[in-house]
């Protein structure tokens, strides 16, 4: 469920809002005059949401060019792929 609260709880309620977006790692709307303004989330929730963004847009793309290309990998041409390049960065 989400929570709202209104922007001048910000001010008022620091300690409160910095605890729940901490303990449910959910964000907390903020409301300005009945309507929304802001989202407040922890770094930790905000990193997440990040990567995850990140990992779907990679995904995407994957399926784009699997869709115009007809070259295709093993499992193993693609392990030896990435140990090659984890390789490379630790010489």
């Amino acid at each position: 469920m989400n929570t709202i609260r209104p922007v001048s709880d910000l001010r008022n309620n620091f300690a409160e809002i910095s605890k729940t977006v901490h303990e449910t790692a959910q964000p907390v709307f903020l409301t300005k005059n009945g309507f929304g303004d802001m989202v407040v989330l922890s770094m930790e929730a905000y990193e997440n949401l990040q990567f995850e963004s990140e990992i779907y847009f990679k995904l995407q793309e994957s399926e784009r060019e699997a869709r115009t290309t007809k070259q295709r990998f093993s499992s193993k041409d693609v392990l030896k792929a990435m140990k090659d390049a984890i390789g490379a960065e630790h010489v």
